[in-house]
């Protein structure tokens, strides 16, 4: 029986962690399934988000299993850094628990295991790219993609990323735009006015970012741009075998997942979204092409 967004609770390190649980409905034949992990933004929460980027919507036409883990803190946020032996980082050992868990539980193709993020999530999934890519199979970052510091991932990383070139918090070459951050948290006033920096399409920042895991992959570094929209670019880089480097440039585009009715609602605050392209439909277009070798 398919169930939407239901609450599992979970014990990891000594401490009581959740996530939301979305199954597509029972099909004859069908055997194991994929699953998908999707990552909240800061202070956003894995509920709110389940409506920002209805990858419930989508598991349950497509037939794959999606979970919305909730991260910790207030506001509720990611451990974004790499893991050391003084330190351990408790959001990936929470996240290999629920994916035993989810996985004790469902029919699921532990070869077709994926993981996606927005913006503080888009941070963490980075991480997750470089710590758990033996388990996770293909990774797509909205509005944040990195490349941590240690990371070996110990193979070929498929990636995907978004990110618009007005994004008023992350910006696009690079920096954080702290005051719309502290409103959007609730720490601040909205800002009179916000004066974005310029622009360079293969400058530093998040193009940089992107390239640095083509070159990880071991792609060609010269990229081919593509127009797909008005307003969007698509930045492919030919790779090897196994691996994938695909950079969405939203033209004009704000802190948003494309496509999302629910964060188009906050233009005024996080800059513009775009309808031309939906995010969702293409994370799961891209990561149905890869799974993890036998």
């Amino acid at each position: 029986m398919a169930v939407t967004g239901q609450r599992q609770d979970i014990t990891v390190d000594g401490v009581a962690r959740w996530y939301l649980v979305t199954t597509p409905p029972a099909r004859r034949g069908a055997g194991p399934v994929p699953l998908v992990v999707d990552l909240h933004g800061l202070g956003e929460g894995a509920t709110l988000h389940t409506e920002w980027t209805q990858f419930g919507a989508k598991a349950q036409a497509s037939g794959f299993i999606v979970v919305f883990p909730e991260g910790t803190g207030s506001p509720v946020s990611w451990d974004i850094a790499p893991a050391t032996s003084a330190r351990p980082n408790r959001d990936i050992d929470f996240m290999n628990a629920m994916l035993d868990a989810v996985e004790a539980r469902q029919c699921v193709d532990t070869s077709r295991v994926y993981a996606d993020g927005f913006s503080d999530g888009a941070l963490f999934t980075s991480l997750l790219a470089c710590a758990m890519a033996h388990r996770l199979a293909a990774f797509a970052a909205v509005a944040g993609i990195v490349m941590p510091s240690p990371c070996a991932p110990g193979r070929k990383v498929p990636i995907l990323a978004f990110h618009g070139t007005a994004d008023p918090i992350l910006y696009f070459n690079g920096g954080v735009g702290t005051a719309v951050l502290n409103h959007v948290l609730g720490g601040g006033p909205a800002p009179t006015t916000t004066t974005m920096p310029p622009t360079e399409l293969n400058g530093k920042g998040y193009p940089a970012n992107v390239k640095a895991w083509a070159a990880k992959d071991g792609c060609n570094l010269r990229p081919t741009d593509t127009k797909l929209h008005a307003h969007v670019i698509v930045r492919s880089y030919r790779c090897p075998r196994g691996a994938a480097v695909e950079f969405y440039i939203v033209v004009g585009g704000g802190h948003a997942w494309p496509g999302s009715k629910l964060g188009a609602t906050l233009k005024s605050i996080t800059g513009p979204s775009t309808f031309e392209i939906n995010a969702t439909d293409i994370i799961w277009e891209f990561f149905r092409h890869h799974r993890l070798a036998s």
